[in-house]
């Protein structure tokens, strides 16, 4: 019988999971409706605004959220199932999550019946990392040496922006691919690329970092040591980026400058690199996280229980929120006047986006959007999750 501790542990896991599945949506609603998504970067310190930087900058924390905490799911899984069987089953997934991440999520974003363009994305960074880390299950990779491996990745990966940064460097595929490919497209047939976006080493670093946090959330752990250790760890995390980030000396490629105002410096200080996600980046994110981490456990409300069910569904609900935002971007381009032929010329690599360069709404609308969004999916979401747990000898489900 689970324990009650045990259940807490794992709520607080969904609690913090789900938070960052809702603030992500918010970011992929401002790329279909705001009026400069596509056109601008929101980080742009030259034009953006307070609000419109925080919009995009506040949903940097979700992708190391979620892979930080794939990491700990899987620790858990270790405690109840042998290594051979938590390999197998990750070499599986982390396989479908890449094939999904082709065929469906690639779908969802681009409408493109054609697929002649193969993304890089989230999924697929996730997907391969934890194939990979399966691997290493497999072969019996001992804790301490994931701990170190995990360290290495993230650490050390912003060693390859030196040469990087060298005159005449020239990129290729495999570089880009593990370190640097940002939207960069290759083409690899006739008509068709391959779209790099995600560089996956330091993503699986941080995969297993959360796999080696997750010895906190068994029972070797009191509640209050675990809490002490998270406010521990999230604290400093967040003074290496604070002193790390003041020197420019490393951690990021982009170095933070003194701008026209206070506000904005501050803001430079904090726009840090995501793809690949750099150390201090990293430290920026994760630092917060652990710090929540360890103050929701022992709370229950409303909003923690509804933030449980998205944790609880992250990967139904990241496939559906994108269909729907798409749908209902494409329902608003038509009442905008547009005809389908209008949707096939607009944008270059993506012609049914239904995104026309120019047009859109003001982050208003973009918010009002969002909270609809989420509202609306929840008891669906709310429904899969009771489908789950009632369930549990469908063993398709842990692959959704």
């Amino acid at each position: 019988m689970t324990s009650p501790l045990a259940k807490s542990r794992i709520e607080s896991i969904d609690v913090v999971r789900g938070i960052a599945m809702v603030i992500m949506a918010l970011d992929h609603v401002r790329d279909y409706f705001h009026i400069g998504a596509n056109t601008g970067n929101p980080l742009d310190l030259t034009t953006t605004t307070g609000l419109l930087f925080f919009t995009r900058w506040i949903t940097h924390f979700c992708a190391p959220v979620f892979i930080f905490l794939s990491g700990t799911s899987i620790f858990l899984q270790s405690q109840r199932k042998t290594k051979q069987e938590l390999g197998v089953f990750l070499l599986k997934r982390g396989l479908w999550l890449v094939v999904v991440e082709w065929l469906i999520v690639s779908f969802g974003w681009t409408f493109n019946v054609h697929y002649n363009i193969i993304p890089f994305q989230v999924i697929w960074a996730i997907g391969i990392s934890m194939l990979l880390f399966g691997l290493l299950i497999l072969i019996n990779i001992p804790y301490k040496l994931i701990l170190v491996m995990g360290v290495v990745l993230v650490a050390g990966h912003n060693l390859l922006d030196f040469p990087e940064a060298a005159a005449g460097f020239q990129s290729n595929f495999w570089w880009d691919l593990f370190h640097h490919g940002v939207f960069v497209p290759y083409q690899y047939a006739p008509g068709h690329v391959a779209l790099l976006v995600y560089p996956f080493p330091a993503w699986m670093g941080v995969m297993m970092l959360g796999y080696c946090a997750g010895l906190l959330f068994t029972s070797a752990y009191s509640a209050e040591a675990r809490k002490k250790i998270l406010i521990r760890l999230g604290l400093g995390l967040i003074a290496l980026f604070i002193i790390v980030r003041f020197t420019n000396a490393y951690g990021d490629p982009s170095d933070w400058s003194a701008q026209p105002s206070v506000f904005f410096t501050i803001l430079s200080f904090v726009n840090t690199t995501k793809y690949p996600p750099s150390l201090l980046f990293l430290c920026m994110t994760l630092g917060p996280a652990l710090l929540l981490l360890a103050y929701v456990e022992k709370i229950k409300n409303a909003f923690s229980d509804a933030m449980v069910v998205f944790g609880r569904t992250a990967f139904f609900y990241y496939i559906l929120h994108i269909y729907v935002i798409h749908v209902a971007a494409m329902i608003c381009f038509f009442a905008r006047g547009h005809s389908f032929a209008d949707a096939s010329n607009v944008g270059q690599q993506f012609p049914f986006m239904f995104v026309a360069p120019g047009e859109g709404y003001g982050l208003g609308i973009v918010y009002l959007v969002w909270i609809l969004l989420v509202v609306g999916l929840y008891p669906l979401c709310k429904r899969y999750e009771q489908y789950k747990r009632n369930h549990p000898e469908k063993w398709w489900l842990s692959y959704l």
